[in-house]
């Protein structure tokens, strides 16, 4: 995969991006990965994949309006980019390649 590298976490981070799209800050996406998978998310291993995303180019971010509800705080909303498309573009077929290449003899557990 080279350049389209990314981890499982990377992925699951990236296209809960896309999924969140226009809504795609912090908070939103551990809470809609947590609802999604059923696994609990830290904050520290999103911030770290959600920069790393960022460095390689898959994302880019940008800050929102302050808001009373944060202190003034402002949100860091994500989006995904070309390249961030291509690269899950990549992953996906690459699986579908290495589920197609599986003997169906693989699964047949009778024998088991």
């Amino acid at each position: 995969m080279g350049k389209y590298s990314i981890g499982e976490f990377e992925e699951v981070v990236l296209l809960t991006v896309a999924i969140l799209y226009e809504n795609a800050y912090g908070i939103s996406i551990k809470e809609e990965i947590e609802k999604r998978l059923k696994r609990k998310v830290s904050v520290g291993a999103m911030r770290t994949a959600l920069n790393r995303l960022e460095k390689k180019g898959f994302l880019i971010s940008e800050f929102g309006e302050a808001t009373a509800v944060r202190g003034g705080k402002r949100k860091r909303f994500f989006k995904v980019t070309p390249y961030g498309k291509d690269a899950l573009e990549r992953v996906m077929e690459t699986r579908k390649q290495l589920w197609d290449a599986i003997p169906s003899i693989a699964f047949d557990f009778k024998f088991a």
